[in-house]
């Protein structure tokens, strides 16, 4: 690993300019102050990769919408609950009325379901590749057990189609490498990238979330700068084809459909909708196709695109702060302004990493 550190702060070539694609990684970069191990010619930008991040600001309007009819109770994860929507978040609506309710697990859905049928309850089903076949387990469970008052409204969003997105919109800094997702990339499968690798001839490397592996595959990401190739280097949880067993659950319940992004507007084929065959379990997702945002100060759109980092966002750290996040980016774990916000000192991570090492 003393190698690697080496080879990645001597870098003095063109400046690179590297994109995660996926929250854990970002979180971890942060946490590992990987950011201060590298030279100043080697530029890591977080990507769309936070699916809480990407979700638009009419998401949020239309659960509250739906938590507020009678018999409705939304159900979300609780990084979903401080989201801004046009005018409030789902914890402001809860506090006059609206009916939320925070679990930490989408089975918990059949429960809370099969024990009270004289309610209708609405999860807030966000997600990628990773997350999306837990919903197809969700209504198969659902069907099985005879439990009708379920409905899902998605905003399930896939890779690729966003990845092409940023890769043609030939900004200014251009992206020269990927840090593909680890977990999307274990039901997806390594190959999901290839076709792009090929099409703009930069390298997509898969990687795994310790700060060892991180460091690696930047250094592949480097040393294959201007190739067009895909590289697995998280083998012990990916292969090339992926979880074919995963990719068939949600084959059966869900199909490709265009997809509203915050900050990117609706990318053609980047979402999954319920099929028609299962719509009676849908809350109207397929009509989300608005990407407005509350806070015109807010440099969310930006963040997310790799155009602006968070710090050079004006609202960064002084109205908004993980406690009064302005944006998505700032509520989420998992969210590029919250772990700039959070960021260590890099001293300590290489302390860190270095000691892991030996």
């Amino acid at each position: 690993m003393k190698e690697i550190i080496e080879y990645l702060q001597s870098y003095q070539g063109r400046t690179l300019k590297l994109m995660e694609v996926c929250g854990t990684h970002t979180a971890e970069i942060s946490r590992n102050g990987i950011p201060g191990l590298l030279s100043p010619s080697i530029q890591l930008v977080s990507g769309p990769g936070c699916p809480v991040c990407v979700t638009v600001t009419e998401y949020i309007d239309r659960l509250i919408l739906l938590g507020k009819e009678p018999g409705n109770i939304v159900v979300t994860f609780g990084d979903m609950l401080r989201v801004p929507g046009s005018s409030q978040s789902l914890s402001e609506a809860r506090a006059e009325g609206c009916q939320v309710r925070m679990v930490y697990s989408p089975m918990d859905m059949l429960k809370l379901a099969g024990e009270n049928p004289e309610h209708t309850y609405i999860f807030a089903a966000v997600g990628f590749e990773t997350t999306t076949p837990v919903y197809a387990m969700l209504l198969k469970n659902a069907l099985a057990g005879g439990i009708k008052n379920i409905r899902l409204l998605t905003s399930l969003k896939v890779m690729p189609p966003v990845i092409d997105w940023i890769c043609g919109e030939k900004q200014e800094n251009s992206i020269d490498g990927f840090l593909a997702p680890g977990h999307v990339s274990v039901i997806t499968g390594s190959r999901a990238f290839e076709g792009l690798a090929e099409k703009y001839g930069i390298p997509f490397v898969v990687a795994g979330f310790e700060g060892e592996q991180i460091l690696a595959a930047i250094a592949a990401l480097v040393k294959l700068r201007g190739v067009g190739k895909t590289v697995n280097m998280y083998t012990s949880a990916v292969t090339r084809e992926g979880n074919l067993t995963a990719q068939a659950a949600v084959e059966e319940y869900f199909e490709p459909a265009d997809a509203a992004w915050r900050g990117m507007g609706v990318i053609p084929g980047s979402g999954m909708v319920l099929r028609k065959k299962y719509e009676a379990f849908d809350a109207g997702s397929r009509e989300l196709m608005e990407d407005r945002e509350k806070n015109k100060g807010c440099c969310c759109a930006g963040v997310l695109t790799g155009k602006v980092r968070p710090v050079q966002c004006p609202l960064f750290g002084k109205v908004c702060t993980p406690q009064t996040p302005q944006g998505a980016c700032m509520v989420s774990t998992e969210g590029s302004c919250f772990n700039s916000f959070n960021s260590i000192l890099p001293e300590a991570s290489a302390s860190n990493i270095e000691a892991g090492d030996k």
